[in-house]
This record gives C-alpha cells, sequence and structure tokens, in this order.
C-alpha cells in the first residue's frame, strides 16, 4: 500500500481550518468542502450519483450530510456486502481557547504559539516532537474524517481489489442532538433497498485515547455506550428566610440528590467486566426567576447517566430510591436543626413538619388524571404507587403532547426545558401541599449497542475484528485491544439497539413530551441493526484547549487496519 498519510494530514488541516461548531453555518460549510471534494474525484466524476448531500429537513442553518459510496468489481465476490463508514463532521464551540481562540482552527500557527506559551508538561512534550496535531476538531474528528475521504479515494482508484460496496456517511449536528445520523437513516435504508446491500458492520472513526497516564494500548470497540439523561423535579414549600424552619426548601434537596448520586461508582453498569463511569450532574439550579427573600420552592437536577445492560426501569427505580433518601433526609434534618434552634432559643419543640411524596413522570400523570376524574384534591398517591389508567379520562396525554409541540416549535427552547415546563403544569395543577419530587427522563437519549456474546453471528464478528487487529499490530507492533463499549457520547448509537421493547416503553413513559422532543425512531433501529465498532484515530484531550491528534497511528497504522479490514470481508 502507498503512503497515504502526507494527503491525509493535509486534508486533516484544510478541514480543521473550517470552523464547523455544532449549531453554526459551519456545519453547512465543512459540508459543502467535502462533497465539492468527492465530486472532484475521477471516481465520482464518473459516477455523480454516487456522491451526494442529504440536506437536513427544516434546518434553519441549511445543514446537511455527505454520502458517498464506492462499489467493488472484484470478480467472485457478494456484491451485496457492504461495510458503512460513518463519522461526524461538527465540533464543540472554541471558546475554551482563550486568548488562542483566533488560532484555534490553524493547527500550524496554534502548535507554535502553543509551544512559544505556558504548557502543562504532558502536553508540551507531545507537541514538541513534530507527531501530534493539535487544533479544535483534529481529534474529535475531522482526522478521522480525512482517513475515511483519502482511503475512499484509493478504493475508487482499486475498485478491482474487493467486492460489495463501502458507503461512506459524514453527518452534522453529532455534539448534542445526533439529528444527522438519524435522518441518515433515510439515506442507508433507500441504499440498502435500491442497490440490494446487506450492511455486515459499520466503523467509525471517532477518536480513541488512553484510558490512564501511561496506557500503552491502542483500543477498538465493539459497541458505544447508552445514555439516559436523567432528571429530579423538586417542588417543596417556600417561606420567608426569617422563619426558614416553616419551609422545605428545594435548593437543599436538589443538592442533597446531587451528593447522592455525582461520582457514585455504586451507580456504574456492567456488562462482562466492562463498566461504565459513574452519573455525572449536567444541571443543577433553582426556578425562581428573580432574587427575593424566599427559600426556592421549586429546583431540578440532571444527570448523564451511562449505560451497558440497565433498562430505564431499573435506571428510575435507583433514582427513585436516591430521591426517597434525599427528601427524607432533608425533611429529617429540618426537624432536627429547628429543633435545636427552638432548644437554644428556649422555645416551644415543633412535631415534625413534612412529609416528602416522590414519584415518577408516569405516576405524576396518573395522579393528575386521577385528582381531575375525582374532582377532589385528596387523591395523591402513595410514594411508589404504580400507575391505574382505568377510571382516567384520555385528554391529559392530548392536552401534555400539544403543550410539547407548541413548546417545540420554538427552537431556542431547550428540548429539557421542555419537558420540565410539562412537569412543572402537573405539579401545579397536583398541588400537593407537601414537598414533591418527580424523577423524570429527558432528551437525548441515546441506545447501547454492542456485539453480544450471547448471539452467537455477533459474538463471531467480535472475534474475526480482533484477530485482525491482532494480525495488524504484529505487523505495526501496536498492542490492541478490543473493548465493547465505546465509553464517549457516539452516532453509533443510533445504528443498532439493544434496548428491548420493555426498557424504551418504561422510558418514554417518562420522558415528558416523548417523541415530540425526543424522536429516537427505537423500532426502525432495531430494524436497521447495523453493528457499529469504533476504530478510531488516537488522540489527546477532546473538548479541551489541548486537542490534539497522534499523526502516526492515525495517518500510518489506523488506515492499514481499516483496509485490511475491507480486504478480509470484502
Amino acid at each position: 500500500m502507498i503512503d497515504l498519510s502526507i494527503e491525509m494530514e493535509s486534508l486533516t488541516k484544510s478541514l480543521v481550518r473550517i470552523k464547523s461548531v455544532n449549531g453554526t453555518t459551519g456545519e453547512r460549510d465543512i459540508a459543502e468542502f467535502i462533497l465539492r471534494w468527492l465530486q472532484a474525484l475521477p471516481y465520482f466524476a464518473a459516477h455523480p450519483e454516487q456522491a451526494f448531500a442529504q440536506p437536513i429537513t427544516g434546518d434553519a442553518l441549511g445543514r446537511e450530510n455527505v454520502f458517498a459510496y464506492v462499489r467493488g468489481t472484484k470478480a467472485g465476490g457478494d456484491a451485496s456486502r457492504a461495510i458503512l463508514w460513518h463519522g461526524h463532521i461538527d465540533t464543540v464551540g472554541t471558546e475554551d481557547f482563550g486568548a488562542l481562540e483566533p488560532y484555534a482552527t490553524e493547527p500550524d500557527e496554534l502548535l507554535e504559539r502553543l509551544l512559544a506559551g505556558s504548557l502543562p508538561e504532558a502536553v508540551r512534550t507531545d507537541l514538541a516532537t513534530g507527531d501530534w496535531m493539535p487544533g479544535r476538531g483534529a481529534c474529535d474528528m475531522k482526522s478521522g474524517d480525512a482517513v475515511f475521504l483519502v482511503l475512499l479515494k484509493h478504493l475508487s482508484e482499486h475498485t478491482d481489489t474487493f467486492a460489495g460496496t463501502v458507503v461512506l456517511s459524514l453527518n452534522c449536528v453529532e455534539e448534542n442532538e445526533h439529528t444527522g445520523i438519524l435522518r441518515g437513516l433515510d439515506v442507508l435504508d433507500d441504499l440498502r433497498e435500491r442497490l440490494g446491500l446487506r450492511y455486515l458492520f459499520a466503523i467509525n472513526n471517532d477518536y480513541t485515547c488512553p484510558l490512564y497516564d501511561g496506557d500503552p494500548h491502542h483500543y477498538l470497540y465493539a459497541g458505544a455506550v447508552g445514555k439516559l439523561l436523567t432528571c429530579v423535579y423538586i417542588r417543596g414549600c417556600e417561606t420567608h428566610v426569617g422563619q426558614c424552619f416553616e419551609g422545605f426548601d428545594a435548593s437543599v434537596a436538589a443538592a442533597d440528590v446531587v451528593q447522592a448520586v455525582n461520582y457514585n461508582t455504586e451507580l456504574c453498569d456492567g456488562y462482562r467486566g466492562e463498566y461504565t463511569l459513574p452519573p455525572s450532574v449536567l444541571k443543577m439550579k433553582d426556578l425562581k426567576p428573580s432574587y427575593n427573600v424566599q427559600t426556592a420552592q421549586e429546583a431540578w437536577t440532571y444527570f448523564n447517566v451511562f449505560v451497558h445492560a440497565k433498562s430505564a426501569a431499573d435506571v428510575l427505580e435507583e433514582f427513585l430510591d436516591i430521591t426517597r433518601n434525599a427528601m427524607q433526609h432533608v425533611a429529617k434534618r429540618i426537624d432536627n436543626e429547628a429543633t435545636q434552634y427552638a432548644r437554644l432559643s428556649q422555645q416551644p419543640v415543633l412535631p415534625p413538619t413534612f412529609k416528602p411524596l416522590v414519584m415518577s413522570y408516569e405516576e405524576l400523570v396518573a395522579a393528575v388524571k386521577k385528582k381531575r376524574a375525582a374532582g377532589r384534591s385528596d387523591a395523591l398517591p402513595s410514594a411508589g404507587q404504580g400507575s391505574d389508567a382505568s377510571d382516567n379520562p384520555a385528554t391529559l396525554e392530548e392536552e401534555l403532547e400539544r403543550m410539547a409541540i407548541e413548546l417545540r416549535v420554538d427552537r431556542r427552547n431547550d428540548l429539557r426545558e421542555i419537558s420540565l415546563a410539562l412537569v412543572r403544569k402537573l405539579a401545579q395543577e397536583l398541588a400537593p401541599t407537601q414537598p414533591l419530587a418527580v424523577v423524570f427522563f429527558a432528551a437525548p437519549y441515546c441506545p447501547a449497542n454492542t456485539l453480544r456474546q450471547e448471539n452467537a453471528e455477533e459474538a463471531a464478528l467480535y472475534k474475526k475484528i480482533a484477530t485482525i487487529a491482532a494480525d495488524v499490530g504484529k505487523e505495526t507492533g501496536d498492542d490492541f485491544r478490543m473493548l465493547r463499549f465505546f465509553p464517549s457520547l457516539s452516532d453509533s448509537s443510533y445504528l443498532k439497539i439493544d434496548d428491548t421493547p420493555a426498557s424504551v416503553a418504561a422510558l418514554y413513559a417518562n420522558l415528558p413530551g416523548g417523541k415530540k422532543v425526543s424522536p429516537v425512531p427505537t423500532e426502525r433501529i432495531r430494524k436497521t441493526g447495523i453493528p457499529a465498532i469504533d476504530y478510531g484515530v488516537y488522540g489527546k484531550d477532546a473538548h479541551k484547549w489541548t486537542e490534539r491528534v497522534y499523526k502516526p497511528y492515525s495517518f500510518g497504522v489506523l488506515p492499514k487496519l481499516i483496509l485490511k479490514t475491507v480486504e478480509k470481508f470484502l
């Protein structure tokens, strides 16, 4: 194989120079650049229908996905066999570069300025070698896109070396809502039906990195970690700060939940010896609109919860238990401190005041329906009580759906805030006399998937990929390790789904707004069912101003691994 590394490095720099921050027109600009680059190749000049853009319907920024495919001409092979290469073309913002932000997308000039300034020693050591390229998106994941593009060009010039089809899908909007890959399913399904393709698996080139200091391994991932955004809304009892013991401060309860959840390794999810990171809090705030001297009546918090095998029902129950404990702990603390203060002040000791109620969103909906049906305010369920829709009118769901649609029309509305608005509406209508906490889910939902050992076909694919990596490692001297879940969030979540229908049902029963705010086509993904493997460029510090990609592996070893895979399967 000829050395393609120089072309890959040059193309990576060209892609990095296009500032394609998620949520900006730069995402459209980079798609247009990539499509022009493809269309200029002789193969696609001869087959113009095989390189095209897919507009994201209704997108105000005019963003697009880019697709291309090359068909092998080698005799004797199975022409229906196909491998999907996919990646994303957007990046996170550049604000973290500070004074260096003007150079964040100029790899060569950024390198000079970084070396001339103050750097962490490990970063300086890497950059001084000349083997690392800095820049926003250099690692995550424009280098991976460049590798795919140059390799697709190479295959287009050597179609007689393989049979079958290599399909390239480069997608926008990965860094938050994954809209690109979700819309891209239309194209993948169309190619499958129109060309008679059978997708064997997908290769993602999203970045890989060392898992600990001094880690000597290079990792391949046989799937993608799942994510549930798990939320807790708390409605307390406000009071003037001059009578603080008469209220139940929602902010204190939210803080107690965060304290119990964040970094808690007991909440890690495992599958065959691989464990997720523990949940991380992504937001915590009270809902007071402005300053006053009342304690907060409402607060909410939400967490990134990674999953390998847990169902949505499992996660929901864990958070319900944690929230019950937190609410009871705050109520007990208020009582204890009020007693202590009464003794200090030589005042009468008051009896316990608060008996918090904790429920899931599904239970909240059922409680409001029951209250409407009964026409009274004493229909609160006890904590943990399930829903019973047998005597409930069917209009509440329609109201909630209409409200979600109306809020969704304004694209400035954060999807999580839309779900919160529905919870607040129901809590206000329920009007409990005691503190209330509601556990629910919000967008985005990223399904988990991997090559499951229990599935003989998937287990065989896992073994074959591991063997290919080992063979390449013997040639290059690299120590490859296969793991089952790419540990960061990835578009690969939307190519195959391992969550059961029951888990998906539990998720959406407790996601306010449902598929109006989190439109993941779960059954379609289940039907598409493309196993997703991450090969990935190698780098460090993705999403940091010290982001950098390691060129010798990414432009030297990785291409050999990808082409060896094409050779073995096509």
